[in-house]
């Protein structure tokens, strides 16, 4: 008798947490079917509230970095920057980009430049997490369009190319944001 009991206690929990499950389940297929519109795009078009953000999730939440995001958007680098990596983004603020000749912006936004546009973005990306304490003087990165940067050690900082300074560095979901204060133009 306290077999049986036994048994029909085992089994009624199984079913409970069965039934529990399937709710749950019901539950979460009628959340994500709900009536939200579903944005086209790639990798950077998914919505995560709860995880740390990509690298062009960070970029887009700073306002210092709105030019460097209309470059990486017109050269459709997006959702390659957003995929899982890993990136060290070496990434010019707003005033770095002013710090170009001018009109040399408005040159490289347009459509017929996104080959030159992407050639200057994808040398400003590498490929692994270099941490600024990793950064070593004397130390050649090769970046994502073939061509190298220098790092020099000056006062105890890394400076890009000799004279371009990290203002800050911030780490993302993909890898690690070095905010620099000019652009890194490919030789």
């Amino acid at each position: 008798m306290k077999k049986s009991i036994m048994i029909l206690a085992v089994l009624a929990l199984a079913f409970s947490s069965c039934a529990k499950s399937e709710t749950t389940a019901e539950a979460t297929t009628t959340e994500s079917a709900g009536t939200e519109p579903v944005s086209a795009g790639g990798q950077e078009a998914v919505v995560d509230n709860d995880s740390a953000p990509d690298i062009v999730k960070l970029a887009v939440s700073n306002p210092d970095l709105s030019t460097l995001v209309k470059g990486v958007q017109a050269a459709g680098l997006a959702t390659s920057l957003s995929n899982a990596g890993p990136f060290t983004v070496f990434a010019p603020t707003n005033e770095a980009f002013d710090k170009l000749p001018a009109g040399t912006l408005d040159e490289l936004l347009k459509p017929e430049n996104v080959d030159k546009l992407n050639d200057i973005l994808s040398h400003h990306t590498y490929v692994g997490v270099i941490k600024t304490d990793q950064l070593t003087d004397g130390q050649n990165l090769g970046m994502v369009d073939g061509k190298p940067i220098s790092i020099k050690i000056v006062n105890g900082k890394p400076v890009v190319n000799g004279t371009i300074n990290i203002i800050a560095s911030v780490p993302a979901a993909n890898g690690i944001v070095h905010v620099v204060d000019a652009v890194i133009l490919p030789e």
